[in-house]
């Protein structure tokens, strides 16, 4: 999976035995994602879920930060109609994919989780983090709804806990995380991977079919938010990303 301008992977797949490991591989813009790794994002889990001999998922990011968010190239294609409507249609269809898929997936936070990068863990199965990783929301700070499953967070932490990580967008660090039930483990930062590598494991020497369908199971309550809060949260971000607060923020940051 690679970006059409650049021939370095921006996602990278790795075999270790029944486990695959997927990193974002964007480290010089702290795994922002662009336009054609959302893309490929989304291909991503159609493929892992026809892989007959994977039994579990590891995501983490390439360098110093798990994931930024969107970048400011996909934020500037989304102050255009066509482009908004394709940025929601994907985060959508990547929100679909993530609650059907069937294998489970421990998400691996080497650094900051942003935006987009934070909602993935709501929609994950097992969640180590750094102790040096923090957890943000800035959706609302940059004039936009809280779109890309931001609000499945009651799910897990409570309607006040969840209002709070979304309304006011501050940073969660790695122990505040785990006590609020957004992270399994906290480990060092050096560790991360390999503690995620290890759940994953004892996740692969579980009897296949009853771990998936009690994943399913737990995942219609997922599965109902998209047709609610989640699906409302990310049809009003479409019409957020053309307000003039989000125009003036894209413009500001993009001006030479």
């Amino acid at each position: 999976m690679t970006d059409n301008t650049s021939s370095e992977p921006e996602i990278l797949i790795e075999k270790r035995g029944p486990i695959r490991l997927v990193t974002l591989n964007r480290p010089d813009s702290r795994n922002a994602t662009s336009t054609s790794m959302h893309h490929a994002f989304l291909s991503l889990w159609p493929q892992l879920a026809a892989d007959r001999d994977a039994r579990c998922v590891v995501v983490t990011g390439a360098g110093k930060a798990f994931s930024a968010g969107g970048d400011y190239e996909m934020m500037q294609k989304s102050l255009e109609e066509e482009g908004r409507w394709h940025n929601v249609d994907e985060a959508r269809r990547l929100l679909v994919e993530l609650v059907h898929f069937p294998l489970p997936i421990v998400a691996a936070v080497n650094g900051p989780a942003v935006g987009l990068g934070a909602s993935f863990l709501a929609f994950s199965d097992f969640v180590v983090m750094a102790d040096s990783a923090f957890i943000a929301d800035p959706h609302i700070s940059v004039g936009l709804v809280c779109g890309d499953g931001g609000a499945a967070w009651p799910l897990h932490v409570g309607l006040l806990r969840a209002k709070e990580m979304l309304l006011l967008g501050g940073r969660i660090g790695a122990e505040e995380a785990k006590a609020m039930g957004i992270v399994n483990r906290v480990v060092s930062r050096d560790g991360v991977v390999d503690e995620a590598l290890d759940i994953a494991h004892k996740f692969a020497q579980l009897p296949a079919g009853a771990l998936q369908d009690t994943k399913r199971a737990l995942n219609m309550y997922l599965e109902s938010s998209l047709a609610g809060p989640v699906g409302h949260s990310l049809m009003t971000e479409r019409y957020s990303m053309a307000s003039r607060e989000h125009r003036d923020f894209v413009l500001g940051q993009t001006r030479p």
